[in-house]
């Protein structure tokens, strides 16, 4: 049985943008709520609205400050701490029309904004809670708190807030690197991972694991969840023959050793079995 149209468009335009140069941010963030659209059609009308929207908040912005303000007190963006783990605070769109959203989205929108308006910010993948950064600089974000600034001590306090780290863990700027598109496109949707599996959808968890495939991922969690996903919806020749030919392909190039390629084999022949 072949992958479901509704998610092979938007895998497919996604696999193909991360395949090569580094992609915008905006267009990779779109590309991910594709995959969540009704329609190709609703698809590119949110693209579309996102992008003039986008370019509405950046006009007249002339710097950090100017985009805060711009942002949180004329716009109202807002951390969504009631809903955290609402699918559509990870979409791009909805968070821009809805101007609420979780740390990494909410600061999507204000590098995008920032680089339409000249106004240069960087990622920063700190564990447990997406900062943003001026570059060159210590000066430290948290757009899902009004942009409120933060120092290198502040920053720890969040991380040990967020990720209940206590102080037998070292905390430094190795915490806080930059990151790149890539990196941020993959927290997005494994932050989508995590919402979908832990509400069992896995039609909508299927194309984000594909799309999370598409990016750099190490060992085989990714295709053995990808296997369960099928089989949960009764794909099991399209399972089996998933983990099969990733362990007799890349898995044999991977840091995989041969027992946990055994096991994906095992798993696969374990899915073929309903077909008997």
């Amino acid at each position: 049985m072949t992958q479901p149209d509704r998610a092979a468009d938007p895998v497919s335009r996604f696999l193909r943008m991360v395949t090569g140069p580094e992609p915008s941010l905006d267009e990779g963030a779109l590309a991910i709520a594709a995959g969540a659209a009704a329609d190709p059609a609703r698809a590119a009308a949110d693209a579309v609205r996102a992008r003039t929207r986008l370019d509405e908040l950046a006009d007249g912005v002339s710097g950090p400050e100017s985009l805060l303000h711009r942002l949180f007190t004329e716009a109202g963006f807002t951390g969504d701490s009631a809903n955290y783990r609402d699918p559509r605070n990870s979409f791009l769109p909805d968070v821009l029309e809805r101007r609420t959203g979780i740390p990494i989205t909410l600061s999507v929108v204000a590098i995008e904004v920032g680089r339409r308006a000249g106004v240069a910010l960087e990622g920063v993948g700190m564990p447990g809670h997406f900062l943003v950064r001026l570059p060159g600089t210590q000066r430290y974000l948290d757009m899902f708190d009004q942009g409120r600034r933060l120092d290198l001590a502040g920053c720890e306090a969040l991380y040990r807030a967020t990720t209940g780290a206590g102080p037998e863990v070292p905390f430094g700027p190795g915490l806080l690197p930059r990151t790149s598109t890539r990196q941020i496109l993959a927290r997005m949707l494994d932050n989508l991972r995590a919402n979908y599996a832990r509400t069992k959808d896995h039609v909508n968890l299927e194309w984000v694991l594909r799309m999370r495939l598409g990016l750099r991922h190490q060992g085989p969690d990714l295709i053995r969840q990808l296997g369960e996903v099928l089989a949960a919806q009764a794909r099991w020749d399209e399972a089996a023959r998933l983990m099969e030919s990733w362990a007799d392909g890349p898995g044999r190039g991977s840091r995989s050793g041969a027992e946990v390629l055994d096991e994906v084999r095992v798993e696969a022949r374990r899915h073929r079995a309903h077909l008997n």
